[in-house]
């Protein structure tokens, strides 16, 4: 009986510890992500700065129309941005420590 018991707890042991390890992984697999939350996309504005603001995930750097940018602890970044007279393509990538890449465009008007 005694050994049917240590046995349990060790499957048991075992199945949480792998069960948390592949839960704990989850983001090393999915890779970077950028979620932009000001401006919204499409948006006219009647002023030539603007303020870009988002959160990247697992990300390790992060650029703006290929100027790095700084993001917090949280991933977090607030950048100001001068618009161009017109319509204005703002590309957003952010990079992961293994090289992966995901990218975001932003098209805005400046009227």
């Amino acid at each position: 009986m005694n050994k049917i018991i240590r046995y349990s707890t060790i499957c048991i042991f075992v199945v949480i510890i792998v069960g948390y390890s592949i839960y704990q992984s989850r983001n090393i697999v999915k890779g970077p992500s950028i979620i932009i939350t000001e401006p919204e996309n499409g948006t006219s504005f009647n002023h030539s700065s603007i303020i870009i603001q988002g959160q990247a995930t697992n990300s390790t750097e992060i650029n703006i129309d290929n100027r790095p940018i700084f993001i917090d602890e949280k991933g977090i970044f607030k950048e100001k941005y001068l618009l161009s007279p017109g319509y204005n393509i703002i590309t957003i990538v952010a990079k992961d420590k293994f090289g992966r890449i995901v990218q975001k465009t932003l098209e805005l008007v400046y009227q």
